[in-house]
């Protein structure tokens, strides 16, 4: 395969949401359905134009439902709950019944009627802060932009099949305005093998699903529609951010150079899975998944975790409508929990409380938190449902019995916290000895740390309970005050702040001086290129997506604890933000030093 002749070559500069490098052909999924024409409607054919849009409606949920029925087993587990918001925004009344109303009372043409209500909502949607909220406006455009398709016949075509004059089939790379995680999974073959999207970031649904199927993509390209062509040659690079278009010979040589080695790597890495995860020097290091529904095991198994660090419990609870009714009750969720201790056979599982609130809300809130990630969520939220809360507890503690099971409590920051929560689980306990149900009497309880104020006042937490998960994510956005999925300060979101690594050198020397298991279950874990920095720092358990596990597994087993440590001491002594970022880059250049 050859570079397109007589066509200039360019690059775009992204946002990677994924890794890898993907090599193939444009394929434009144009967002035309969206320009559609504006017509009004004769009064005796308005009837007419509403069957017609209901129609589209009843179309899109079928494709909705058809995607449901024959997900693959392989499918990311966050696919079912995207699946489900969609289907529940096509039932609102927002969008099955307003644009009815418009056609009826103002006569204008399904396609103009639903642009015209989704547009309102839009606008709405643009002066709320809260993240989930926002998220949710790009759910309802996607939903809109697949009834337009059916409404103007535009629907997309997942199965072009290109080859070369030799019969050499070319890989397929999806263009697009926006994708949503459906249509993600319906170009997920062997025709496509790479995404590119004008708009989304890396907390985007389009993107943890493109991390979930390990496939190249790189969001946030403005205008790569007008600029790319169809069928125009395409390198996506993700591990850097870039899309090459038209890439010369030489480019394109070095590119599947890359594309060759990367996958012989990954064949490599595959033969780690048995391997313990020990470091040159003999230093052992437990490696755990993080998981959101019970399923989610295999995968953990399959990659060679020890256990699970971090059961998301609150995916439970969500992609109910906020019907309290359908809210989860102790018997449906003993049975995912015992499920998940069963299919780990004997390895530990740490399950954590619902940790409901901010961009994961229990359905859909009828009013607006100013601040939701300072609002009433996790362990505030629990203790306000003591109902909710005991039950959620008695399932766990029921679970228990069927295997090792550890407790973990999200947002704990004061004392009075802590001793509410474990009055909670004591009583939980002793409503479960009266009904003689059997649970592990000396389960052990834990606190995410995930708060600046949690880390000063670490004291109160090692010596009332017995293990601590540091969650990165959450405690990055708190205390360099940014919120993560905003776009206009996300790239201000940073783990190698020198305050950060403070926060986190503290917990893990503190934690190692009280004698109480220290984790961290947030991106940071997952990331090999700092795996080495936190190993230094004394980190000896990991926790992460199970497709994490083998990247950092191969770093724990080329680092060398004697030579690594006063290394990372060095970085930590760093105040400058690129000076850290430089030295970090540094103990990766040297650990092939450190091997011999």
């Amino acid at each position: 395969m050859q570079a397109g002749k007589n066509m200039a070559s360019f690059a775009l500069f992204g946002i990677s949401v994924s890794r890898g490098i993907s090599i193939g052909r444009a394929h434009l999924v144009a967002r035309a359905a969206m320009d559609t024409r504006h017509y009004l409607i004769p009064q005796e054919k308005v009837e007419a134009e509403v069957i017609r849009l209901q129609n589209a409606l009843d179309t899109v949920q079928k494709e909705l439902e058809a995607i449901w029925t024959t997900l693959p087993q392989d499918a990311p587990v966050e696919l079912g709950a995207f699946l489900d918001v969609h289907a529940m925004i096509l039932a609102d009344s927002m969008i099955a019944k307003e644009p009815f109303n418009i056609i009826r009372t103002r006569r204008y043409n399904a396609e103009w009627a639903l642009l015209t209500q989704i547009e309102e909502l839009s606008a709405r949607f643009d002066n709320i802060e809260d993240p989930y909220l926002r998220e949710r406006k790009a759910d309802i455009e996607q939903v809109a932009e697949r009834i337009m398709k059916v409404l103007t016949g535009t629907q997309i075509d997942f199965t072009p099949i290109m080859t070369e004059p030799d019969g050499e089939r070319i890989d397929m790379i999806v263009v697009a305005y926006d994708i949503s995680p459906a249509d993600m999974l319906q170009f997920r073959d062997d025709t496509f093998s790479g995404f590119v999207s004008e708009i989304g970031g890396r907390n985007s649904h389009a993107a943890i699903v493109a991390r979930s199927i390990d496939t190249p993509a790189v969001f946030g390209l403005a205008g790569a529609l007008s600029l790319i062509r169809q069928d125009d040659w395409l390198i996506v690079d993700a591990d850097a951010g870039i899309v090459i278009v038209n890439p010369t010979s030489v480019v394109l040589e070095q590119y599947r150079a890359r594309q060759a080695a990367q996958a012989r790597a990954r064949k490599k890495l595959s033969k780690l899975k048995k391997t313990p995860a020990v470091t040159i020097d003999g230093t052992p290091v437990t490696l755990l998944a993080n998981i959101e529904f019970p399923d989610d095991c295999k995968a953990a198994l399959e990659n060679g975790a020890v256990g699970i660090g971090l059961f998301r419990s609150e995916f439970l609870f969500m992609g109910r409508n906020g019907n309290i009714s359908r809210i989860p009750g102790e018997e449906e969720q003993f049975e995912a929990y015992k499920k998940a201790v069963t299919l780990m056979k004997g390895r530990p599982v740490t399950i954590r409380t619902i940790d409901i609130g901010a961009d994961k809300p229990l359905g859909t809130p009828e009013t607006s938190t100013l601040n939701p990630a300072l609002g009433k969520r996790a362990i505030r939220y629990c203790l306000a449902e003591p109902e909710l809360f005991l039950a959620q507890l008695r399932a766990i503690l029921r679970a228990s019995a069927f295997g090792p099971v550890k407790l973990l409590i999200p947002m704990l920051v004061h004392a009075f916290e802590i001793d509410q929560t474990l009055a909670f689980i004591e009583e939980a306990k002793a409503q479960l000895r009266e009904a003689k149900i059997k649970f592990d009497e000396k389960i052990q309880i834990g606190a995410m740390v995930e708060v600046p104020a949690a880390i000063l006042g670490l004291p109160m937490f090692t010596s009332r309970l017995d293990f601590i998960s540091i969650g990165t994510n959450d405690l990055i956005q708190y205390a360099l005050a940014i919120d993560r999925v905003d776009p206009e300060v996300a790239h201000l979101y940073n783990p190698l702040h020198p305050a950060i690594l403070t926060m986190l050198s503290m917990t893990i020397w503190a934690a190692d001086k009280a004698n109480i298991p220290v984790s961290i279950c947030g991106e940071m874990a997952g990331d090999a290129h700092l795996t080495r920095l936190l190993l230094g720092m004394g980190l000896r358990e990991f926790s992460m997506h199970p497709a994490q596990l083998l990247n950092v597994k191969q770093e724990i087993l080329s680092s060398n604890m004697k030579l690594l440590k006063p290394k990372v001491d060095k970085v930590l002594s760093l105040v400058e933000e690129a000076a850290i970022e430089e030295a970090v880059q540094q103990l990766q250049l040297e650990k092939t030093a450190d091997q011999s």
